[in-house]
C-alpha cells in the first residue's frame, strides 16, 4: 500500500476531476516501482504505446479535448520513437521523465474500490439444437444509443431507444428479450448451453466461443439496451442469501445453478442486457477488445470511468488483492493502463482489473472487490500544482457510443 509517509507533507493541488481530490506524491513512494522484479514497467509501456497509437490517431470523446488528452498527444509522439519494449530502466525512467504521480480519490472516501473482470470460454453452436438453445444476440438494427452528457447521473448513462409510430420508446429489458421480444429476426450470433453463461459473458462484456468443429469465435460488445444495471451479488447479499465476505462471482453462479427457479428471476432482477459481434480482427493470442478499440493486455489494462478520465492514461495501483493460492490475499502493486469502462465504473478511483481469458483468470476477477490505492499519472505539462485545469463540456447527447459494458 501506498505509505502515509508519502504524502504527508505535500501541499494540495486544485481539483482537476470533478468530484476528485489530488495530491502529489513521489515516484519513490509506489511500492515496488524501483525493483524490476516486482514491477515490470516495461508491460505498462508496451500497453501505453498501444493506447498512444489510437490517441495520434482519434480526437478525445469530448470536444474540446480534456487537457489530459491534449497533454498525452506529445508524450506519445515521444513514447513512439522508444523501442517497443525498451529495457526496464528506460521504459521507468520514460514516466519518471513524462509524467508525475498524484493520489487520487473521490472527496467523501479516501480510498479506491477494485474489481475485476476477464473473458469467459464456452461451448457453443451456430444452429439452435436441444444442447444449445441460449442465443447470444447481435446488436439490433433499431437500437438508438444516447450518449449522455459528461458528470450526469449514473443512471443516465447511455440510455438505449427504438421508434414506436415515430416516438422514441425505452428499448426492450431483459425479460422482454429473454422472453422472445427480439426472436425471429435473424439476430442469433451464436446459440449456448447454459443461460448462466449467457448472463456473465454481457457482465463481462466479451466471450469466447467454441464450436463442435473446433473453431473459436471470439465475441465483443456492441451495445447494450440501455436499462438499469443491477449487480445480482448485492441482491443475494439484501436478501441474506449469501454472507457478504463470501460473495464472488463462484458464488453467484453456484446459487444460480443450485437453484434454477430462483437463479432465473434473480438474473432477470439485472434489467441491462448487452449485444455482441464476432470480432474478427482479434488474432489467438489478444485479449478482448477494450472501449479504446484496443485488445487488453492481461494484468495491465484497466477499466475506469470515461466521463472522468482519458484512455491512455497510466495508473497505479497498490492494494491487497485475493490473487494468491486459493483466494489469499497478496500484494498487488502495478503500473496500469486506462483502456476500457462499463456502466459499473463510476468514480475518480474505480477500476475493474482485465486478468486475461479461461477459468483460471475468471477465478481471480470474481473474487476481487476490494479497496485500493490510486495513484494517476498526469503528464507534467500540466502542471496542476500550479493552475486550476477545467474539464470542457462535451459534446451535445444522441451521438452514438460503442463501449465495453464491463461490470
Amino acid at each position: 500500500m501506498l505509505p502515509a509517509v508519502g504524502r504527508a507533507h505535500a501541499a494540495p493541488v486544485p481539483v482537476l476531476f470533478p468530484q476528485a481530490a489530488l495530491e502529489p506524491v513521489g515516484f519513490e513512494a509506489l511500492p515496488g516501482w524501483a525493483n524490476a522484479r516486482s514491477h515490470d514497467v516495461t508491460e505498462a509501456f508496451t500497453a501505453f504505446r498501444r493506447s498512444c497509437a489510437t490517441i495520434r490517431r482519434k480526437d478525445d470523446l469530448v470536444d474540446p479535448p480534456r487537457p489530459v488528452f491534449a497533454a498525452l498527444r506529445p508524450i506519445c509522439r515521444r513514447a513512439a520513437r522508444l523501442p517497443a519494449h525498451p529495457p526496464e530502466n528506460a521504459a521507468r525512467a520514460f514516466f519518471e521523465r513524462e509524467f508525475r504521480p498524484f493520489a487520487i480519490s473521490a472527496l467523501d472516501q479516501p480510498q479506491g474500490f477494485l474489481t475485476g473482470y476477464y473473458e469467459p470460454e464456452i461451448e457453443g453452436s451456430r444452429k439452435r439444437t436441444e444442447e444449445f438453445a441460449t442465443p447470444l444476440y447481435r446488436r439490433p438494427p433499431d437500437l438508438i444509443l444516447e450518449t449522455p452528457p459528461a458528470g450526469g447521473p449514473p443512471a443516465n448513462r447511455g440510455r438505449a431507444f427504438r421508434r414506436v409510430d415515430g416516438a422514441l420508446v425505452p428499448y426492450y429489458d431483459r425479460p422482454a428479450i429473454e422472453d422472445g421480444a427480439l426472436a425471429g429476426r435473424g439476430l442469433e450470433l451464436v446459440w449456448i448451453r447454459d443461460p448462466a453463461d449467457a448472463f456473465f459473458a454481457q457482465i463481462q462484456g466479451s466471450v469466447r466461443v467454441r464450436l463442435p468443429d473446433g473453431e473459436v469465435l471470439r465475441l465483443n460488445y456492441d451495445g447494450h439496451n440501455g436499462q438499469p444495471y443491477t449487480p445480482v451479488g448485492r441482491l443475494l447479499v439484501e436478501r441474506g442469501l449469501v454472507p457478504r465476505e463470501k460473495m464472488s462471482m463462484d458464488a453467484i453462479r453456484s446459487y444460480i445453478h443450485e437453484h434454477p427457479d430462483e437463479g432465473r428471476e434473480l438474473m432477470r432482477q439485472n434489467r441491462s442486457y448487452v449485444f455482441f459481434r464476432i470480432a474478427h480482427e482479434l488474432k489467438a493470442g489478444d485479449g478482448a477488445i477494450g472501449a479504446q478499440g484496443l485488445p487488453l493486455m492481461a494484468g495491465r489494462s484497466i477499466a475506469v470511468d470515461k466521463l472522468i478520465h482519458v484512455y491512455g492514461t497510466p495508473f497505479f495501483i497498490a492494494a491487497e488483492l485475493p490473487t494468491g493460492a486459493d483466494g489469499a490475499l497478496e500484494p498487488f502493486q502495478r503500473l496500469m493502463i486506462a483502456q476500457d469502462t462499463g456502466s459499473a465504473i463510476v468514480g475518480p478511483a474505480r477500476a475493474d482489473i482485465f486478468f486475461g481469458a479461461g477459468g483460471e483468470a475468471g477465478a481471480k476477477a470474481g473474487r476481487i472487490q476490494h479497496p485500493g490505492r490510486f495513484v494517476v499519472l498526469l503528464p507534467r505539462a500540466l502542471d496542476p500544482a500550479r493552475r486550476r485545469v477545467p474539464l470542457p463540456k462535451p459534446r451535445p447527447a444522441m451521438a452514438a457510443e460503442n463501449v465495453s459494458d464491463t461490470q
